[in-house]
């Protein structure tokens, strides 16, 4: 941890112990269709405050859906749709929001609460908020949780250690990830000293899936395309969240697709476009190290890291692939 990103997070404590103190409300949000990073920070964050007094709101933006596989996550049944979220909040945390826009309706708690707090670990994060705990070398925002929960004196038992293993082992692709270093491996022992269940949490994160995901996942790797020529290598397919009902899913379970396609070795870029039901495409990305994702993502109104990044199309199909082709070779020029 850097010197700044030390002065951020004590900063970050004070004016969260602070509130504790005194009973206030707290708001705290992860980004829009919450992944295990962004929902595991929330509800770690938001237990620890509620233990040392604090009045807590945990809840994340619309489309108020839980996904499937987090449900389980610790203190999930306590997360409240926004639109339930109190006209008074005298702090407001946002957690792993590359970016004003995945706060969805929530971003305006930036300028309507007493005080706003974002803790992420973006590089593409412009920086937003009071109180800004941004670290592009922390290998995921439960990482700066961890952190806040020690400056808070919350000592980590099992509830807490499982939410935030399940944020640590989604971001760094259980280990496998270029973001791995020594200080997560050793947060990663810390947690599993408390006693978790560490296989238990992996299998329903990455290894548990309805029956109908291999008929989803059968047609679209079978409309996968390789383009070898554009940027240093793309992979890239398609599929809808109409597409994932048919097969029983919720549209959710596209979010692992990528992680499929990923594996192609003649590809640095591996890309699945996700169609949503207002006619939007989610883009989601992943390099080998070659391309520069939150450069692209960036470009193209998203964010997140070099390896792993997002942006959102209102074109259509074929624009969208268009204008992504566009960019992987702009930024392959560039470097």
């Amino acid at each position: 941890m850097t010197a700044t990103v030390s002065v951020q997070s004590a900063v970050a404590v004070d004016v969260l112990a602070e509130a504790a103190a005194a009973g206030a409300t707290v708001v705290l949000s992860g980004h829009v269709q919450p992944d295990a990073d962004a929902l595991g920070s929330t509800l770690a964050l938001a237990d620890g405050l509620r233990r040392r007094g604090a009045r807590v709101v945990a809840t994340f933006p619309e489309p108020f859906t839980l996904p499937t596989s987090l449900g389980w996550l610790p203190g999930a049944d306590q997360l409240v749709p926004p639109d339930s979220v109190p006209a008074e909040v005298d702090v407001f945390v946002s957690l792993d929001a590359a970016s004003t826009g995945r706060l969805g309706s929530l971003a305006a708690l930036l300028e309507t609460a007493g005080q706003s707090v974002v803790v992420d670990h973006h590089a593409s994060n412009p920086g937003f908020g009071d109180v800004r705990l941004v670290d592009p070398q922390a290998a995921a925002t439960v990482v700066l949780v961890a952190g806040l929960l020690d400056g808070l004196g919350v000592e980590l038992d099992q509830t807490l250690a499982t939410c935030l293993y399940a944020g640590l082992a989604a971001d760094t692709g259980s280990f496998r990830f270029g973001n791995t270093t020594p200080g997560t491996h050793e947060l990663a022992a810390r947690l599993l000293r408390t006693g978790i269940d560490h296989a238990a949490i992996s299998q329903r994160l990455f290894d548990t899936a309805p029956f109908g995901w291999l008929g989803l996942l059968s047609a679209v790797t079978g409309r996968a395309v390789l383009e070898p020529d554009i940027g240093a290598g793309v992979v890239w397919t398609w599929s809808t969240a109409g597409e994932a009902r048919e097969h029983g899913l919720a549209p959710d379970q596209l979010e692992a697709l990528v992680d499929v396609v990923r594996a192609t070795a003649e590809a640095d870029v591996a890309c699945v476009l996700k169609g949503q039901d207002d006619g939007s495409w989610v883009v989601s990305m992943r390099s080998r190290g070659a391309t520069d994702l939150s450069r692209v993502a960036m470009a193209l109104g998203g964010g997140g890291h070099r390896a792993a990044a997002g942006y959102s199309s209102r074109l259509d199909l074929a624009g969208t692939i268009a204008e992504l082709r566009t960019q992987l070779d702009r930024v392959l020029t560039e470097r």
